[in-house]
């Protein structure tokens, strides 16, 4: 039989289950889309729209391994305007609550471009043996290396 580590067995007496509980926000940036031959032109506000359509259907329909999305909130829309790009910018926010086993869990979920904001529900303490940190830096370089080889391919053109 598998020994428990000290954060199973701290978390399964704060939550009962084992899970850690957490809020995510993710903004989705809508770039508009230029009209072409003087219609199907699409501005900021519908593409950022469009584009958390996309991700909620995802997150919803998807499994993801190690996590389950228990609540899909979309919020409103808003605009700023970034200096960068000289123009307004719509962003589509939506938050999600998840259950994951362990923290190892969360790092596919902060690692994304759109991610804003992240708040622990639950358990209200998390303790880490020393082989725990090692495995969540581990795992947090792991994912960062993979995003930094999909940004490669992407520009060398050996998109999948």
């Amino acid at each position: 039989m598998e020994e428990e580590t000290q954060e199973e067995i701290q978390n399964e007496q704060e939550t009962g289950d084992g899970k850690i509980r957490f809020k995510i926000r993710y903004d989705y940036k809508g770039r508009p889309k230029p009209a072409r031959f003087f219609f199907g032109g699409r501005d900021t506000e519908e593409m950022a729209e469009e584009l958390r359509e996309k991700n909620v259907a995802l997150w919803r329909n998807v499994p993801v391994q190690g996590a389950q999305i228990e609540k899909v909130d979309l919020m409103e829309i808003y605009t700023i305007f970034e200096e960068e790009e000289e123009e307004e910018i719509a962003y589509a926010p939506i938050e999600l609550q998840v259950a994951v086993d362990s923290l190892d869990d969360i790092v596919r979920f902060v690692a994304r471009s759109e991610f804003r904001r992240l708040e622990v529900v639950e358990p209200e303490n998390i303790t880490l043996s020393k082989k725990e940190v090692e495995r969540l830096l581990y795992k947090i370089n792991e994912t960062f290396e993979e995003h930094e080889r999909w940004r490669k391919r992407g520009r060398n053109g050996d998109n999948i």
